[in-house]
């Protein structure tokens, strides 16, 4: 095979960002060969796109029988660091992604990352393990793309990070309006396709709020010089203040593609397919503050991630175990909020320096939420009242 060509496990193929990289892929032809691919529970699709790009390793919850395309079935771990992979794109939902996240990095292999929670929960045993391994975090989220793109052969201070948000469906919304919204209302996002758990997240702004941790982890910036700023427009994917008073934005149009390719490319910069912007019409560009009064999660993922230890840990959890509730109707759109924050408030830290540590603080969040909703649950069934 072709050195050049970039050897591609992609965990999480069914998924929104997966079913993009696999766009990007046909997109990039013989550059890109997908090797592996994983995910959950939609056995229909993978089997499709397994008859289509013939990996040589697969990892399904439900699939099963002879139709597997010559494929050998392989944990997500063993597809991560096997020596025939080259790039692993972390595209799943949720905690799942830490451990083949490390896997590959032990073996010295680039991670693209999409998944939040590996930097969030392990953000310190994540980036010390790429480092001591020789390994590669390439961030896929649009914002974090594009503050690395803007920090490419900068070596001046930074002085300030700039992630940008679209506010999401409700940023108009009052305290009071938000309590009534629905789970159709909260999954139809104004500008970007992305999957249920991350759309809520987005909703809420617990997505910004996590990738401000993010972003302190991959670009070694305090928490307190990084900042959220609300662009409805979604053409600046982020910017990056250095000392002089100078600011670098990465513009595009609003599509995962752009930073899905040069995850894969980097630092070739190849024709994508993502749409050039448009000049010959005018063009506004707003912001505003985000707000943390109204949108509450965005504090709490704040605070976590000034706290340190496990508390990062047991948020990821607990807002898991929140939006599927909401995805379930259990409880209401502010109550996600509600329970996280008491989850975080219970929480007794450890120190966050193993990943048991970090996996069992993530694990009692979630418990801790599920627990707190089958109380209210019981309550409810008692003596009908206003959902959390």
């Amino acid at each position: 095979m072709d050195r050049h060509v970039n050897r591609v496990a992609l965990l999480g193929s069914t998924g929104s960002v997966g079913t993009q990289t696999l766009d990007v892929a046909r997109h990039l032809g013989n550059r890109v060969r997908i090797v592996a691919l994983a995910a959950g529970h939609n056995a229909g699709l993978l089997s499709r796109q397994m008859a289509e790009f013939r990996p040589r390793l697969y990892c399904s919850l439900s699939l099963s029988g002879p139709d597997t395309s010559g494929a050998r079935a392989a944990t997500l771990e063993e597809i991560a660091s096997d020596e025939g992979v080259d790039t692993v794109v972390i595209a799943t939902s949720g905690i799942v992604g830490l451990g083949p996240a490390l896997a590959a990095l032990r073996r010295g292999k680039t991670v693209a990352l999409a998944n939040k929670e590996p930097l969030v929960m392990a953000g310190g045993i994540v980036m010390e393990t790429a480092r001591r391994f020789g390994g590669r975090v390439i961030p896929v989220d649009s914002e974090h793309s594009a503050i690395f793109q803007c920090l490419l052969g900068e070596q001046s201070p930074v002085r300030r990070l700039l992630l940008t948000a679209s506010g999401g469906p409700f940023r108009d919304y009052s305290t009071e309006s938000l309590a009534a919204v629905s789970v159709e209302e909260t999954l139809a996002h104004p500008v970007w396709s992305m999957g249920r758990k991350i759309t809520v997240d987005s909703a809420t702004l617990m997505n910004k709020g996590l990738e401000v941790i993010e972003a302190h982890w991959l670009f070694n910036v305090p928490l307190d010089r990084i900042e959220v700023v609300v662009h409805p427009q979604c053409l600046i994917h982020s910017m990056v203040e250095f000392d002089d008073g100078s600011v670098k934005a990465q513009m595009s149009e609003p599509s995962m593609t752009l930073p899905i390719q040069y995850a894969l490319t980097h630092p070739v910069r190849v024709a994508s397919l993502t749409r050039p912007l448009g000049w010959s019409q005018p063009v506004s560009l707003s912001f505003e503050p985000a707000d943390a009064t109204r949108f509450p999660c965005l504090r709490l993922a704040r605070e976590a991630g000034a706290a340190g230890r496990t508390y990062p840990a047991a948020l990821c959890g607990a807002d898991e175990a929140a939006v599927a509730l909401f995805l379930q109707q259990r409880i209401s759109f502010t109550g996600i909020a509600d329970l996280v924050e008491q989850a975080v408030g219970a929480h007794c830290p450890g120190d966050g320096a193993s990943l048991d540590a970090v996996l069992d603080a993530a694990g009692w969040g979630y418990s801790f939420v599920m627990a707190r909703a089958a109380i209210v649950d019981t309550e409810d069934a008692a003596q009908p009242r206003a959902r959390l």
